[in-house]
């Protein structure tokens, strides 16, 4: 009796044992919390963005203060409380259940710091504008209706024949400021002469797209592509040969407006030309030229 009573409680200690391997005692405690730190970080950024689509604050305040400032700093802190849990978790056993907690933390947490990473390396690459078109020459001015859904969501960016940069843009990006955006595009743009592969410019190359389809033809082919891509019809006039649309993103609800315009050749075709342009913020990280991109090759396709 007395051998089997010292058996079980042999068993009782080492499933003791067992357990504080798991748990590590205090130590798991820290990986704990620097994981759930870091999960915070994510859930951070997610009501950043939502916050900002649902109109309790605005944008500069989301993406400004909650995202690129703050969003930063939690960032680093989840970083550094990953750190601390994962050393601690290797330092003496047992270690195994809070090195996968604190490793997860970490990994989180670079991810995070990843993503914010990439933002502010994009935007310092491309030029401070964010209204791209493909002829400046002869631009596409606005309607009267679209000029009225801006002024509905106090869009701060005019939009202009002949746009310069603010001289804000001086403290990020020196020697922009006041010259033609129109410029700045060109010298954004990829071009073969210079460049190997299109990858190397910040731009894609944007050009007037001219075809053999008729001016009527042209135009429902490409209200037929604006309403596949699920963007807000502002304008849709075939005498004009004029399409306003806009684009509102996922996150932060922030609103692009795009302008087309369809023009008759001499020869019976169309000339096309597109316009895109944000309604606030400097830059865009060139979301309007890739969009102006696509859109074109997709209206080359349709009209092949």
């Amino acid at each position: 009796m007395s051998v089997g009573t010292r058996n079980s409680g042999e068993g009782g200690r080492d499933m003791d044992t067992t357990e504080q391997t798991q748990d590590a005692g205090w130590r798991g405690m820290v990986a704990k919390a620097s994981l759930a730190l870091s999960i915070f970080t994510v859930f951070w950024f997610i009501a950043a963005a939502l916050g900002t689509k649902l109109g309790l604050w605005g944008w500069q305040f989301g993406l400004g203060k909650m995202t690129i400032d703050w969003g930063l700093k939690l960032i680093f802190l989840a970083s550094g409380v990953s750190v601390i849990a994962l050393v601690l978790s290797l330092i003496m056993a047992p270690r195994k259940r809070a090195f996968i907690l604190a490793f997860a933390a970490l990994l989180i947490a670079g991810l995070s710091f990843g993503r914010i990473a990439a933002f502010s390396g994009q935007a310092s690459r491309l030029p401070p504008i964010h209204d791209v078109q493909t002829d400046w020459s002869n631009p596409i001015l606005p309607s009267e209706a679209l000029l009225a859904a801006r002024a509905a969501t106090d869009a701060g960016n005019p939009v202009l024949a002949a746009p310069t940069v603010p001289d804000y843009a001086e403290a990020r990006w020196p020697g922009t400021p006041g010259r033609l955006v129109s410029e700045l595009q060109e010298e954004a743009e990829f071009d073969p002469a210079v460049q190997e592969d299109p990858v190397d410019a910040p731009y894609p190359k944007l050009d007037s797209y001219m075809t053999g389809a008729a001016p009527d033809a042209a135009f429902e082919a490409i209200l037929a592509i604006v309403d596949e891509r699920g963007w807000d019809v502002v304008t849709a006039n075939p005498g004009e040969g004029r399409i306003e649309a806009t684009e509102t993103s996922f996150w932060f609800d922030f609103k692009d407006d795009i302008m087309i315009r369809i023009l008759p050749t001499e020869e019976g075709g169309s000339r096309i030309d597109v316009r895109s342009t944000s309604r606030v913020g400097l830059s865009d990280l060139g979301a309007n030229a890739k969009r102006v991109r696509n859109l074109l090759d997709e209206i080359e396709t349709a009209l092949h």
